[in-house]
């Protein structure tokens, strides 16, 4: 069973996968809030694009590496969908937030990841502008990707004025990995104008 993370809350995730996960995919995803007469386009709108229309939300999944002084080491974004020691890869862009199940994917190495690299944080900002007002059932969830088995899970209650969440991080702690639920909201269109707010979380 998933462990339901609290806001604030950290794990440590070989413990809670039963074993030393080394490939972990961290699933982020949403629903975007269109009014008691919501229609999501499934899983072929999701794969064809369709679904939203005109009022889709532009949501973007980023990772950003740090090191132990707390300064960025590499980005992985809509813009670099693999980090430059190859240890990260996103899945891609989506444009719509339709369907079930998670709007962007983020492939992480753990075992790849460079030693000078101490934290990874997660974030998703609003590229069109529109602030989390009509997003809903916002949630980040760590996945082992050798056997596709849902680690640990935290669900947002994200509406709000603001553009964008810093989700969560996974750190490195006495060798061993670990997960800590963070959910502060802050504003930007891209991670580059969060982070001032992401650095303190590093």
């Amino acid at each position: 069973m998933a462990v339901s993370l609290q806001k604030g809350q950290k794990i440590s995730l070989s413990k809670e996968a039963g074993g030393e996960l080394t490939q972990v995919k961290l699933g982020l995803g949403w629903d975007v809030f269109q009014g008691p007469q919501e229609k999501k386009g499934g899983f072929l709108g999701k794969l064809f694009g369709g679904g939203s229309g005109g009022d889709s939300i532009d949501l973007d999944a980023s990772c950003i590496m740090f090191d132990a002084n707390k300064q960025a080491v590499d980005a992985i974004w809509f813009s670099q969908l693999k980090s430059k020691d190859g240890s990260i890869v996103h899945t891609g862009d989506n444009r719509t937030g339709d369907g079930d199940g998670d709007d962007e994917v983020i492939n992480v190495d753990l075992s790849k990841v460079p030693a000078n690299v101490v934290s990874l944080v997660f974030t998703v900002n609003s590229f069109t502008g529109q602030t989390f007002e009509t997003v809903e059932n916002a949630f980040c969830r760590i996945v082992n990707a050798n056997n596709n088995t849902e680690v640990a899970r935290y669900n947002l209650s994200s509406q709000g004025t603001h553009t964008a969440m810093i989700m969560a991080k996974v750190y490195r702690h006495n060798n061993e990995w670990k997960m800590h639920a963070i959910g502060e909201t802050a504003s930007g269109r891209t991670f580059h104008d969060l982070m001032p707010a992401i650095t303190p979380h590093a």
